[in-house]
């Protein structure tokens, strides 16, 4: 049997489950059968994301070398009659195609182990009466999902490629595989791809603190204004980087599904971009209170603005000069390359997706 994955975080999955899955399927089965597990990385779903295509292309890879058992693993969501997929399942082939986004953004190698295994011991074994209600239009939810709700099974393909697809739905299963693409997309690396951003915001940072004007306005804003400075020089920051890098997906065409799809694409971005930025602003945070305690003295501070300094001024001072400096670091970003920004932003997955569906366009 092979576990066909996607390149990068899927094939990274896939060979850390493929240790110990044989050990493990033996133990389930009581140690009457033996699994031989190979882990083959390929870009299955390059230039698709149609699920009875990929199944095609799943059953044919599977015939061309004689697996009993095929599990595909893709970083990819995918979507079927409006709702996100999370399993498909061929029983007669021996076919499983699985959406890692669908099982949410914690405990993800846990998870995705659970359903391989699962899937593996429903494809390998013999016929049960399971299969028998499933071919009579009377499904049964697999065991081995139940601890990935909210998902349940959903209309299978037209093209009968798949006789069990479970899909993932409402508003908890939007979250769980919005949190599955962020998590994919890695949002910590948008920290070291916003350097130049990141040194205009430090500079900025830096000459706010010793600049007196901003010791009274600190002194003077209440938690209230504190609280929407930063909530406003965060939206800048994060709406400037998705404008001016172009991260915004549009849909292909004007079809429900399509704009459901793009909504999803959308959000995912929006979430990636904000926890990037929330982990610069809270570095910004850090560095500028350092600082902030190294330059300031107390006696000028006091004479200036009439005003103690104590640790409440210290903190006031360097959140407010933090969501200062965010708003300049928004137009460091300029400075960025597109292309540094959006591989900073996504997986790389992500990045080839979008560059195929750019040189789509443009034919």
């Amino acid at each position: 049997m092979a576990l066909l994955a996607d390149p990068y975080a899927p094939t990274d999955i896939a060979e850390r489950m493929a240790r110990t899955l044989p050990d493990r399927l033996a133990d389930r089965t009581g140690k009457t059968r033996r699994f031989d597990v190979k882990v083959v990385s390929e870009p299955f779903t390059s230039g698709t994301e149609d699920p009875p295509t990929l199944m095609r292309r799943i059953m044919d890879r599977g015939s061309a070398e004689n697996w009993d058992v095929v599990v595909a693993l893709t970083d990819l969501p995918l979507h079927s009659h409006g709702h996100k997929l999370a399993v498909n399942l061929n029983h007669e082939q021996g076919l499983a195609l699985l959406s890692l986004p669908a099982l949410g953004g914690l405990r993800l190698q846990t998870r995705a182990r659970r359903v391989v295994e699962g899937a593996i011991l429903g494809l390998a074994g013999p016929p049960t009466p399971e299969v028998d209600e499933r071919s009579q239009g009377q499904p049964v939810l697999g065991s081995f999902l139940s601890p990935l709700a909210p998902i349940h099974l959903g209309q299978s393909g037209d093209e009968r490629t798949d006789d069990v697809r479970y899909v993932v739905s409402g508003a908890r299963g939007y979250v769980r595989m919005l949190a599955g693409m962020v998590r994919a997309n890695r949002p910590w690396r948008l920290v070291p791809g916003l350097s130049k951003a990141l040194a205009a915001a430090l500079a900025t940072g830096a000459i706010a603190t010793v600049n007196s004007t901003v010791w009274n306005l600190a002194a003077a804003l209440s938690t209230t204004r504190l609280v929407i400075a930063t909530i406003g020089s965060l939206a800048i920051m994060i709406g400037w980087l998705i404008v001016d890098a172009h991260l915004w997906h549009r849909p292909s065409e004007n079809s429900r599904q399509e704009k459901q799809r793009a909504a999803l694409y959308n959000a995912s971005t929006v979430v990636t971009v904000g926890f990037g930025v929330l982990i610069c602003y809270v570095g910004l945070l850090a560095v500028n209170l350092v600082w902030a305690l190294f330059v300031l003295n107390e006696r000028v501070f006091t004479s200036l603005t009439r005003t103690p300094l104590h640790a409440t001024e210290y903190w006031t001072l360097t959140w407010f000069v933090a969501s200062v400096a965010t708003v300049g670091g928004a137009l460091g970003s300029g400075l960025e390359s597109d292309e540094a920004i959006r591989a900073a932003a996504y997986s790389k997955r992500e990045q080839e997706r979008r560059r195929a569906l750019r040189d789509d366009q443009a034919d």
